[in-house]
């Protein structure tokens, strides 16, 4: 397994994970915003392993902030990493997947790719263009009738250390939009797509929610965001600044893969039990409805 971050520490930690599992790690200390490095860490991999069958893209950093309070230069190094890192990542995958006519793309995406928030204009932004992105190759290599597969997971509020370092101009601590789930379910789902044939998984009832809502009354979700979605990105507690900015610089430290949200987060999650299995209940409800036809068809010839 290769591993690209820019935190040594993290990185490190993450590899000694791997190898208590029983597999073997390779890291490559890299920023995805910089498409020569990603190019040079795939170089890395498959000198290391072999041909690439999954990559996952899921680097992200932000600025969690009003539009108005954010510089330029923020805006464009969150675009760089969390949607240009993307598309390095697509582009590298795909340089060496189209050739073998094999292999999968998962991109980790967000209910974010469907509805913004405020105090997340960079983030939402860039998690839009994922989503349209990733259309786009989607179709092109449906044209060449290729066999190389792209599937996007649309995620809620994770608990993760994202909201223990990310850029933030708010007074207290942020964290994420309740009701909050762990990561685990985020890696299950990941590795759900990579070896089943899923275009695109929905994680989480809130997921399914926003999407939903996004296209039957977005001007309903305008309004209660901006009610709601201020107070519910914050918690009570003062913001803590120490290590608190992984915008340009890594904070290179292990903080695992929990945040501080343990005790409100979700470990399961019965929605995406059902998405996962979306085949056996569609037909378990087909056999429900053809029942139900049947016994009304009774009921009418008596």
């Amino acid at each position: 397994m290769g591993l690209i971050a820019r935190g040594a520490k993290g990185l490190e930690a993450a590899a000694r994970e791997v190898e208590q599992a029983g597999g073997e790690a390779l890291v490559f200390a890299a920023d995805v915003a910089d498409p020569q490095q990603v190019e040079a860490a795939a170089m890395a991999v498959e000198e290391r392993f072999g041909p690439i069958d999954v990559w996952v893209n899921d680097a992200m950093v932000t600025v969690y902030a009003e539009f108005l309070e954010i510089e330029p230069e923020e805006f464009r190094r969150a675009t760089e990493v969390t949607y240009l890192g993307m598309v390095w990542g697509t582009g590298s995958a795909l340089r060496r997947m189209v050739p073998r006519d094999r292999g999968v793309i998962v991109q980790v995406c967000s209910a974010m790719c469907y509805r913004g928030i405020p105090l997340q204009s960079p983030y939402c932004g860039a998690k839009h263009a994922c989503k349209g992105f990733t259309e786009s190759i989607i179709t092109e290599l449906l044209h060449k009738k290729s066999k190389v597969r792209l599937s996007m997971i649309q995620l809620p509020g994770l608990n993760t250390t994202q909201f223990t370092w990310g850029r933030t101009k708010l007074a207290k601590q942020t964290m994420p939009v309740p009701p909050i789930y762990q990561p685990e379910i985020a890696a299950d789902a990941i590795h759900h797509a990579a070896y089943h044939k899923r275009r695109q998984i929905y994680v989480g009832i809130p997921t399914v929610l926003n999407i939903l809502g996004e296209r039957v009354a977005p001007w309903l979700l305008d309004r209660y965001l901006a009610r709601n979605g201020f107070d519910s990105q914050m918690t009570e507690q003062p913001l803590d600044t120490r290590g608190h900015d992984n915008l340009f610089e890594p904070v290179d430290e292990d903080r695992g893969a929990h945040g501080p949200f343990d005790e409100l987060a979700h470990a399961f999650s019965p929605q995406y039990v059902l998405a996962k299995r979306r085949g056996a209940v569609l037909a378990a409800l087909g056999l429900a409805a053809l029942g139900a036809g049947a016994a009304a068809g009774v009921r009418a010839a008596r």
